[in-house]
């Protein structure tokens, strides 16, 4: 690992808005940093297909974006493959020694270091999506991260600014400095950086179809470098894991119907939030109204305050998703919201009964929203020497609440931010592929996205412009910076207890990547706040 040629001084700010056009086109890719998109294009160049195109973008990310991401990340996909749409969880479990025993001096769950790492299924669901799916070869789809890590790239203005936040909070965890760090600092923009033992892991698991990096030699270093660090991670565990297809939840709002993967997921949270608001008849103001902001946010609250109590993985849960999506049970939680006042919403209990994103789409109609993270940045800080495997931290996710659904045991799934969504039209034919990066906001993000878009008609990229909103607990809402005035003086005259956030939204306010089928072609749309690209032909 090292940083090479390092670029004149060059002021990396932007210190004048710009406005990006929405791209069309009848191939396309789009993702949150510009190599990896040009990666999943050379796919479909290649003669592959949207799942090739997003594999390997989504490989590419965890070499030119490892804030994000990284081979130890957990992944997630929703894809339409001409016919049928399909589900797929590949989040891992917990190592079978944990216990709420093991975690007994603590408040929360370790979000840093080998206490904090579950098992990585980013690498699963590669190999789920391109066996089913792809037309061309593993070998084929990694070949360009592979040529990133071993010959370099420049590293992108925001993703620097990720890298030396990630220096700050994780340099002194396990791994993490020799891999990242190899002249003690994080590189800056425009310096080259290159990972040669990440290329090897990458080919490694492309000629082994994911076999080496779960029953292999990369799977014993895994365990070995986990043990040095009194880490609980074991052979069975990695053995044992598989990406599930897992199928959708759904929920109508306007005239289309949003899918999510079913929990451990949290899309389950903007299914609901959409459910709320359908019940409320938004739409009857603008999209930048403060009665429609109101009702977002409140709709948001009431479908945060029941995830924080009931989401768990599937199995453990007590109250299903389709209590939680009831129509009923949606309209009694419409019911409380005041659309002249801020409320502080607790959950509800339904009546029995029932931080990389990429969008790839092709000629042929197939189309693929995937996810893959680490979860906070560069996840645990884990980093299994000579590899370039970076762990992710969700373990974090579970609870050590002792009648919580979610507390942490050994073999489980813990209750997960990152969220793909997909958008069909009512007559069941495929409208939009879209996602938006940021931990828990990410729910919140596609209710934002869904509302600009499928209700009020934007098109993707001014959806991904627009100024954005997050819900804090109990009143309090963040904005950014841009947010209008009048509209914060609107929402403070109702009750709530808003906060101006300053700088960048890319850190609190994610990063949406969005395309939509109009017709015979595509419309793209990538966020601003991040580096990101859509590419098209």
């Amino acid at each position: 690992m090292s940083l090479l040629n390092k670029g004149t001084h060059m002021d990396w700010t932007q210190p004048y808005s710009s406005a990006r056009s929405a791209v069309l086109g009848q191939n396309m890719v789009s993702t949150s940093q510009p190599l990896a998109a040009q990666a999943g294009l050379r796919m479909l160049l290649a003669g592959g297909n949207a799942v090739d195109a997003a594999l390997a973008a989504a490989i590419a990310l965890t070499v030119v974006e490892p804030s994000g991401c990284g081979i130890g990340s957990d992944g997630f996909a929703i894809l339409w493959d001409g016919k049928e749409l399909h589900g797929l969880n590949s989040s891992g479990r917990a190592p079978q020694a944990w216990s709420p025993e093991r975690f007994k001096d603590h408040q929360a769950m370790p979000d840093k270091g080998w206490e904090s790492v579950t098992v990585p299924g980013a690498v699963a669901s590669w190999v789920a999506l391109s066996e089913r799916f792809g037309r061309l070869s593993l070998e084929q789809v990694a070949a360009p991260a592979i040529e990133y890590a071993r010959n370099g790239f420049p590293v992108s203005p925001i993703i620097a600014r990720l890298w030396e936040l990630g220096r700050l909070r994780l340099g002194d965890q396990p791994g993490f400095a020799e891999c990242f760090l190899p002249t003690g600092q994080a590189p800056k923009a425009g310096e080259w950086f290159r990972n040669p033992d990440q290329a090897a892991t990458l080919e490694a698991i492309a000629t082994t179809g994911g076999e080496a990096f779960y029953r292999g030699h990369l799977a014993e270093k895994i365990v070995a470098f986990s043990a040095k660090h009194q880490g609980a991670m074991t052979l069975e565990d990695l053995a044992a894991h598989k990406a599930d297809w897992c199928g959708t939840i759904e929920q109508k709002f306007a005239q289309s119907v949003v899918h999510e993967i079913p929990p451990n997921g949290q899309g389950l949270a903007a299914l609901m939030a959409l459910g709320i608001l359908e019940h409320l008849n938004v739409g009857e103001q603008g999209v930048d109204h403060p009665d429609t902001l109101h009702l977002c946010i409140e709709a948001m609250k009431l479908a945060f305050a029941d995830i924080y109590e009931h989401h768990a993985e599937l199995e453990h849960m007590k109250h299903l998703p389709e209590h939680l999506l009831d129509p009923a049970y949606l309209e009694e939680r419409a019911a409380l919201v005041n659309r002249a006042v801020a409320g502080d919403p607790q959950y509800g209990t339904p009546k029995p009964s029932g931080t990389v994103y990429v969008t790839a789409a092709d000629a042929s109609g197939m189309m693929v929203s995937f996810i893959q993270s680490n979860y906070m940045g560069f996840g645990s800080g884990v980093v299994v020497p000579g590899t370039g495997i970076s762990m992710q931290n969700r373990g974090h996710g579970f609870s050590l609440r002792p009648d919580h659904v979610n507390r942490v045991a050994g073999g489980k799934r813990p209750s997960h931010t990152i969220i793909p969504a997909f958008a069909m039209h009512a007559d069941g034919t495929p409208q939009m592929s879209f996602g938006v990066m940021g931990g828990p906001f990410q729910s919140q993000g596609h209710v934002q996205m869904a509302l600009r878009v499928l209700l009020y008609g934007q098109n993707p990229q001014a959806a991904a412009d627009a100024p954005r909103w997050r819900v804090t607990g109990g009143r309090g809402v963040a904005v950014e910076p841009n947010f209008p005035p009048e509209l914060v003086e609107a929402l403070k005259a109702r009750g709530h207890e808003v906060t101006v956030e300053p700088g960048s939204g890319v850190f609190a306010f994610g990063g949406a990547q969005l395309i939509l089928r109009q017709g015979q072609h595509y419309v793209g749309g990538s966020d601003p706040r991040k580096d990101g690209l859509v590419a098209a032909y």
